[in-house]
């Protein structure tokens, strides 16, 4: 796994064992990037379901301010500490050790990415009902293709779908 593009471009990262991460692939990060660039520079990042943290990283890399990585796994946390330190960006990147739900409403983000374990259907559903108290200027959730997810949630409404392989990317804006 290696960082797309930015500053840190063609850096590798660490990754996690097995296969109970599942990373975002190089292509689906590289046209994410591409749709937020307009965004990125001075922004604050939440990368949710962090995993290794190559997706916040890539955020840090296209000129987020500060990215935020929430992580429930104590191996990941480990992974995302290693990449920040070895890309030397420590000080932009903010680790929260917990359940995506119960800390997204207490993070200030201009852009939230959510990526849960696609098993765990109810995630996005909790996950996206905490950003509607509060929504962010923008939420984007990564899920399968397979996967129907609401046009709406509360005080969010999606705005765009992005499909690549098996993978989709759903925006969503404040109504």
């Amino acid at each position: 796994m290696r960082v797309i593009a930015g500053e840190f471009r063609s850096r590798r990262l660490l990754s996690l064992p097995g296969l109970d991460t599942r990373p975002t692939p190089d292509r689906l990060r590289e046209t994410l990037f591409n749709i937020l660039a307009p965004m990125m520079e001075g922004a604050v990042f939440v990368d949710a379901y962090a995993g290794t943290g190559s997706v916040g990283i890539e955020a840090i890399s296209r000129g987020a301010k500060l990215a935020v990585f929430i992580e429930k796994d104590r191996e990941a946390v480990e992974v995302i500490k290693a990449n920040l330190a070895s890309l030397d960006i420590k000080s932009k990147g903010r680790i929260i050790r917990g359940a995506a739900a119960l800390h997204l409403a207490s993070v200030e983000a201009d852009i939230v990415f959510l990526d849960p374990p696609y098993p765990k259907d109810t995630e996005y559903q909790t996950a996206l009902d905490v950003l509607s108290a509060k929504p962010p200027a923008l939420t984007i959730v990564q899920h399968s293709v397979r996967y129907a997810i609401p046009d709406e949630y509360e005080a969010l409404i999606r705005t765009r779908t992005v499909k690549q392989g098996d993978n989709a990317l759903s925006f969503f804006k404040a109504k």
